[in-house]
């Protein structure tokens, strides 16, 4: 099945937006993808000044247009991020909505990006924001996909339950920034992929040099194998890539880690 990556150049007005996503979505659509992704925090700016100014409930405008273009649509649509309010209490959201416009998924950043690298960036998510505390998959007629935003792919174990749990797509909305994209985003993407024999992508907004903060871009695909299949540049794009599980299953018989592990001797476990 055809996978679709909109790198989107993301705005301080949150109407240019969603507009500029759902005609990026169309266009996604009309050129065969089933499954579409959108970067983290598509409809707002980024950063913890933000957050609470953009923050919306879920429902809400941003997911009602999400809800409407994946029907019309009739695909999969992987909403990326937006600041959602709820009790009081603001997160890191992503939404997922199938080809009859039925939310299938909500998935609240587990990792708070909290960062400190001296001269180079310093970063605290949760001076705003609160952790989700739970995984998120969904079933699609091709295969199962497993939710994580940005900084949660650094985390292993997440990506291993995933895994466990039969997942052979992550999807990682994510804006690394200028210090750690360079140095990380590639490597983890494909650490993940070969680490549990599936296929990753992340969706980055594509770059923007005045914002605040300024993300690396490169929305990438990595197969099974550990190959990076697709790649964006900074620029806005939309990055097609075809997902072949024939190919995984052949990947996870010549090597068979999956069935190889040593469960007398470790294991991970899903808590709730």
């Amino acid at each position: 099945f055809r996978l679709a990556l909109i790198q989107l150049h993301v705005s301080s007005v949150k109407s240019d937006n969603l507009q500029r996503a759902c005609t990026l979505v169309r266009e996604a659509a009309a050129k065969g993808a089933k499954v579409v992704a959108l970067p983290e925090c598509f409809n707002s700016s980024y950063g913890t000044q933000y957050f609470k100014k953009y923050a919306e409930k879920i429902p809400g405008e941003s997911t009602q247009k999400l809800s409407e273009v994946a029907k019309e649509c009739s695909i999969y649509l992987v909403g990326g991020s937006i600041p959602e309010e709820d009790g009081g209490k603001l997160y890191n959201t992503c939404t997922v909505f199938g080809p009859d416009g039925a939310m299938l998924a909500k998935h609240r950043k587990v990792h708070l990006f909290d960062i400190d690298i001296p001269g180079k960036i310093q970063f605290k998510e949760s001076e705003t924001l609160s952790a989700g505390n739970s995984f998120s998959m969904f079933d699609t007629p091709f295969c199962k996909v497993g939710l994580g935003i940005c900084y949660d792919i650094r985390f292993a174990e997440m990506a291993q339950i995933y895994g466990q749990k039969g997942c052979q797509l992550l999807i990682y909305p994510g804006a690394f920034n200028l210090t750690t994209g360079p140095a990380h985003w590639e490597l983890l993407q494909r650490g993940r992929a070969l680490d549990n024999q599936v296929y990753v992508a992340t969706v980055s907004p594509a770059r923007d040099e005045k914002a605040s903060y300024v993300a690396w871009g490169h929305s990438t695909v990595v197969n099974p194998w550990g190959e990076v299949i697709a790649k964006a540049g900074t620029e806005e794009t939309v990055v097609y890539t075809d997902i072949d599980l024939k190919k995984l299953a052949e990947i996870r018989q010549q090597i068979p880690i999956l069935s190889q592990k040593r469960s007398d001797l470790y294991g991970l476990e899903m808590k709730k």
